[in-house]
């Protein structure tokens, strides 16, 4: 760990041979594999960060992944940005799109400030209620 708690990124492929003591067993390294385990960038860490390891799989079974490489090739068909009112809700905690980033990016493009939600880049399985309380919102 850093000093100031927060884990550091491991960048490449590693392994750790770890060897219980006398008397002990395997399961003594259970937290410490954790640890490492989410060190390492395992797309359901980065791309799911904030949701527990179970939803996150059950998210990748339901097939929702897979992208059309149609919006990559295909170039913006409209001159101007439509005049509609315009939102941009950028989730705290995103570990694929990083805030500052974001904040960056909603200013420079939508000429505007992002409206934050805590979470990471599913926030709709991470953060339910806050995401429908912002989306409620903006009703009023």
């Amino acid at each position: 760990m850093a000093a100031d708690s927060t884990p550091e990124r491991l960048t490449s492929m590693a392994t750790f041979v770890l060897i219980h003591g006398a008397g002990d067993a395997g399961w003594y390294w259970h937290l410490t594999e954790a640890e490492l385990r989410a060190r390492h960038d395992d797309p359901l860490i980065s791309y799911y960060n904030g949701i527990p390891r179970p939803l996150a799989e059950e998210a990748l079974r339901q097939g929702g992944r897979g992208e059309s490489s149609v919006v990559w090739d295909t170039p913006w068909p409209l001159d101007a940005w439509p005049d509609v009112p315009t939102k941009f809700i950028l989730c705290q905690d995103d570990q694929f799109f990083p805030a500052a980033f974001l904040r960056r990016v909603a200013q420079q493009r939508l000429g505007i400030v992002p409206d934050e939600v805590p979470g990471g880049h599913c926030v709709a399985l991470s953060h339910p209620r806050e995401l429908s309380n912002l989306l409620a919102s903006y009703l009023d």
